[in-house]
């Protein structure tokens, strides 16, 4: 049952209120903003129901300090017995889902909290759509940067980069639909492997992250590392056969939080170059990150050249589907393509999304995060995507023809169709350059 805080300094208004909405929902009353706080830290309810102007603490006050202290949008409803147009336009201004001037009839407010909870639930839907990989049900990129940002900033353990060692042999004999149980699995032993207060995502392809919290032993790591390896290859020979002789198997690239860093760009980047240790030292293994592997790294790298460098420039662990990236790296390649225009004349072509909200939806998330998953999934390895607004979505098609495009542009508006998500896509194409 949904939980609804009522905040109001008037206890006859109080409790009419709380026995209206208790027959459908369980209610919570504070008396003050000081006490909804107090009483929203440990009950975490689904909406508030507040006063608007209360001594002490107004209802405005009350929705910004928990704003504030939790970093996200919570629904609020205002109530008010003061008519003016100007209080209520604030309201919407200050982040508030409803209005209603009191007195109010039941079957009104009844109404009202329902179209709340009802759009409350769908926006957490898309958040959790967006949030997570559509195949593992880990983390997505993103969300796992994000997360890991966030407790890596306060709280000391061990990231790990756990990479699947050989993949590619999986889906070149086995085909794609046995690649793609195979990465189910692994994301399943990954998560085994870890407590469940620690924090796991999948980077894309067969690169998947861990921050495992308060670990610090080296010991620790060498167990996972032994423990992912072993029903790794359990589960590929139940998968493949006894006669599999694919090398499947793990390597671990890890770092110490704080040791190293704090900031999840510099952690990931040496745990990068932990893993590429791994992976030149015979695989399957780990190693934990410090100073001398990355002199030992350097030094090594002379002798390579070319290779080397193009090591280094490769996209490894390539994913399925379009490439997305940040605004400031889609611009260079839109340039760069709009220059080679100038002598080779291609088809490259460049596209608008739009996600358009129902009329009566106030969404709180970014839509345009959840057409990007979609996107990554459905559209070429060739194609280039980036987010501009929270609902709008560029994206580069490279060599693409009249037909190409409406086939490329179809396949991605059927797939965003299969999910219910009530809101609807326009586009426009132009030619590059």
């Amino acid at each position: 049952m949904e939980k609804i805080l009522i905040v109001d300094d008037q206890i006859i208004t109080l409790k009419m209120t709380a026995h209206i909405l208790s027959t459908r929902y369980e209610t919570i009353c504070a008396t003050s903003g000081e006490e909804a706080i107090e009483i929203y830290k440990k009950q975490r309810p689904n909406m508030i129901l507040s006063d608007l102007n209360m001594p002490g603490m107004s209802g405005f006050e009350l929705q910004n300090t928990l704003q504030d202290m939790y970093c996200e949008q919570i629904p609020v409803m205002f109530m008010t017995a003061d008519n003016s147009d100007d209080t209520e336009s604030q309201g919407f201004e200050n982040g508030a889902v409803d209005y209603i001037r009191k007195p109010f009839r039941a079957d009104v407010l009844l109404r009202r909290v329902e179209n709340i909870l009802k759009n409350v639930e769908k926006i957490q839907g898309l958040k959790r759509a967006a949030d997570t990989d559509p195949m593992t049900g880990l983390l997505n990129k993103a969300s796992s940067q994000f997360e890991i940002g966030e407790a890596a900033s306060k709280t000391q353990g061990m990231l790990m980069m756990i990479d699947l060692d050989s993949f590619k042999l999986v889906n070149d004999l086995y085909g794609h639909a046995m690649g793609d149980k195979v990465l189910i699995r692994f994301a399943e032993i990954i998560k085994s492997a870890v407590r469940s207060a620690d924090i796991v995502g999948r980077m894309g392809g067969d690169e998947f992250i861990a921050f495992c919290q308060y670990v610090t032993e080296e010991e620790v790591v060498a167990e996972k590392t032994k423990y992912i390896n072993e029903e790794l290859l359990k589960s590929a020979k139940e998968f493949m056969g006894e006669d599999m002789t694919i090398p499947l198997g793990a390597s671990i690239g890890a770092v110490a939080v704080p040791d190293e860093g704090t900031d999840f760009l510099t952690l990931y980047q040496k745990a990068d170059k932990a893993l590429y240790n791994v992976k030149q030292n015979g695989k399957h293994g780990f190693t934990i990150y410090g100073e001398h592997q990355h002199e030992q790294l350097n030094e090594d790298s002379s002798e390579n050249g070319i290779q080397r460098e193009i090591a280094i420039l490769s996209e490894r662990n390539r994913n399925k589907g379009a490439m997305v990236l940040p605004n400031e790296q889609f611009r260079l390649i839109y340039q760069f393509l709009a220059r080679a225009e100038i002598n080779y004349h291609r088809e490259n072509k460049l596209a608008l999304f739009t996600v358009k909200e129902n009329e009566g939806v106030r969404l709180k998330d970014e839509p345009a995060k959840l057409l990007i998953d979609v996107m990554a999934q459905s559209l070429r390895s060739s194609d280039v995507v980036t987010q501009r607004s929270k609902n709008t979505v560029a994206v580069i098609l490279l060599e693409a023809s009249p037909v190409d495009t409406g086939v490329v542009i179809e396949r991605m508006l059927g797939k965003w169709n299969e999910i219910d998500t009530g809101l609807s896509i326009t586009y426009e194409v132009e030619q590059i350059g």
